[in-house]
């Protein structure tokens, strides 16, 4: 496999299935690549994504601009820019935009994110 570079405007946005929008920068399913994925997901101010857990990739949150409330587990915590945030497989999670701009977050998912590996919640218990 060969290095490529995308361009940013040239990758659509699409929703979720926890509600944040993306842009897949780099994914098997459009570069060929193997072991991870990477995405910038954009939280509107005073949204919430649902509850969510993924069974098989683990995923790190890089937190580029904005201001979030982070819910990993039971615990919970205020996020801001340069942030990071391990979120190991069934863990489960969810982020508040809790500022009055778009929270930008860089997303690595490894396996690569799929909706089928993700799994929405009611409760941290459920």
């Amino acid at each position: 496999m060969k290095g490529i570079k995308i361009e940013y405007d040239a990758v659509d946005p699409y929703t979720t299935k926890d509600g944040s929008t993306i842009r897949e920068l780099i994914h098997p399913d459009l570069q060929g690549n193997k072991k991870q994925s990477l995405a910038e997901a954009t939280i509107p101010p005073d949204f919430i994504t649902e509850l969510h857990r993924h069974v098989k990739s683990e995923e790190i949150y890089h937190i580029l601009s904005g201001a979030g409330r982070m819910v990993l587990e039971m615990e919970q915590f205020e996020v801001g820019p340069g942030d990071s945030i391990l979120i190991p497989p069934g863990t489960p999670h969810q982020i508040q935009n809790t500022g009055t701009a778009p929270l930008k977050i860089l997303c690595c998912c490894a396996p690569p994110y799929t909706h089928a590996d993700t799994e929405l919640m009611t409760s941290v218990q459920g």
